[in-house]
């Protein structure tokens, strides 16, 4: 049966009834699949999801969390050999949805202070309480977050991002820096309830204000500073870095009533070592999503992320001897490329590149598609000419020599006419994206000077934040 019908013959036999309307609602990141149940009991949610391991072990977190007082959502019924099972239905505003929302009113850290202090109110049941009778043996798909966990977190930003970004590094040393940040973060203590992806999108609002956690499916025994710096430092909610010191003073306040053996100062000795963790692993799953699922809705929040790992940088060292992480860090935030991926809704952006067909048609990370690729091969090649081959299309010299050709006339007047065409109409409807690209054989003379001239032509004519990406060349200047 389709999962629809799994999860239809599921309600039938938790109501006994025939009569409701299920509807699917809309993907998120995990591969789970959702469904709202509408009936004369009301709302349920219907799950499926083909991993049953994972199934098995939120099923029993879910029992443990609400068995030590924690409120996380009822399950009503399973059927794990048809991988479904039924949930309580929380509705549809997440803390994220609420966030955003209150930022359209022009909130304040202040107004924001109070909704985080409630999360962090509840942050003891969930790490603390919960570990009584906890057998992690059932936790998935490890019991613990240990040195596997940890090296997974990073190659994964290192396979997922750093390798479809084209970052160069020593595969060797970084390695080694790997195991470095893992010798010293395993030392934290790691006896609490670790919810693993504690961020604003797993927590519920009711309409009555409570708050409810969701998705611990990936729940293990770990570090407490793990789940707090998913909440302070998630990249799309933006807290101010006030706020984020503000709620972290609070959670040690927290902790210290709360706990007898917390102590603040072990506590803080490894906290930005599991932020920098976390917004690795953050990171590396905006890329898995982007560059391998081809979701680039995902690496909208890339620039975020980016932003908040400078700060961390500048602000909170890696207090550890590293040979190629930071380098590396150092490419990332001055990538040029990665701002692009970042959507404004307000304004019209126009993304111009110029790329080698040896490397690639660049791909459109803004989610709206389509745009133009014109191939400039067909024109006469400055490269071939020993005086340009050092140069390239913003050099006077390379720009003299294609000002001079009609061929190359022609093909700007038509490419350019094409996209002007098109930029005004999709302003006029509303779109925020086009994207133009320009090859040539090496990415260096012919596609970089029509790139350079359509964006100086589209500045005085349209009404857009214009980006111009030369992809070989800044590949160039990152190897000096």
């Amino acid at each position: 049966m389709e999962p629809i019908q799994q999860v239809e013959a599921l309600f039938k036999q938790y109501s006994g009834s025939t009569s409701c309307n299920i509807i699917p609602l809309p993907k998120s990141g995990s591969y789970r699949t959702y469904y709202r149940i509408t009936s004369a009991l009301g709302n349920i949610l219907g799950v499926y999801n083909t991993d049953r391991k994972e199934n098995e072990a939120f099923v029993y977190l879910n029992e443990q969390l609400r068995k030590t007082g924690n409120r996380v959502p009822g399950i009503l019924m399973t059927d794990l050999d048809h991988h479904v099972y039924l949930e309580e239905d929380l509705g549809n505003l997440t803390l994220f949805e609420h966030l955003a929302a209150l930022r359209k009113q022009s909130c304040t850290d202040k107004e924001l202070t109070g909704i985080y202090r409630k999360v962090i109110d509840a942050m003891p049941g969930l790490q603390i309480h919960s570990t009584i009778g906890l057998n992690y043996s059932r936790c998935y798909p490890r019991a613990e977050f240990d040195i596997q966990s940890m090296m997974w977190d990073m190659n994964y930003f290192k396979y997922c991002l750093l390798k479809p970004l084209r970052i160069e590094f020593s595969e060797q040393d970084m390695e080694d820096d790997f195991r470095k940040i893992v010798d010293w973060l395993i030392q934290a203590d790691r006896s609490s309830f670790m919810f693993r992806d504690f961020q604003s999108r797993n927590i519920m609002l009711t309409p009555h204000g409570d708050l409810y956690f969701i998705d611990f499916q990936g729940g293990r025994k770990g570090p407490l500073q793990y789940d707090l710096a998913s909440l302070l430092f998630e990249a799309k909610t933006q807290l101010s870095h006030n706020l984020r010191q503000a709620l972290l003073d609070y959670y040690l306040d927290v902790f210290s009533k709360t706990c007898s053996w917390f102590n603040r100062s072990v506590f803080l000795r490894y906290f930005y070592g599991f932020v920098y963790l976390r917004l690795m692993q953050a990171m590396g799953a905006y890329g898995f999503r982007g560059y391998i699922e081809h979701k680039p809705v995902f690496l909208q929040s890339l620039p975020l992320a980016v932003t908040t790992l400078k700060w961390l940088m500048e602000n909170h060292p890696i207090p550890l001897i590293l040979n190629s992480l930071p380098g590396v860090f150092e490419k990332l935030v001055k990538l040029p490329q990665v701002k692009t991926y970042e959507v404004k809704q307000d304004v019209f952006t126009i993304n111009i590149n110029s790329f080698s067909y040896k490397s690639g048609i660049p791909q459109d990370h803004s989610g709206n598609g389509g745009g133009f690729v014109f191939d400039c091969r067909c024109l006469e090649n400055p490269g071939r000419y020993p005086e340009y081959k050092d140069l390239d299309g913003r050099d006077q010299a390379v720009i003299k020599f294609l000002d001079a050709r009609d061929d190359v006339k022609q093909f700007m007047t038509r490419a350019f006419s094409l996209v002007n065409g098109a930029a005004e109409a999709y302003s006029k409807r509303g779109f925020t994206h086009l994207m133009v690209s320009f090859g040539c054989t090496g990415g260096q003379h012919r596609s970089v000077y029509m790139a350079e001239h359509l964006a100086a032509a589209l500045t005085k004519n349209i009404a857009a934040h214009i980006v111009v990406i030369h992809h070989e060349l800044e590949k160039k200047e990152r190897k000096k």
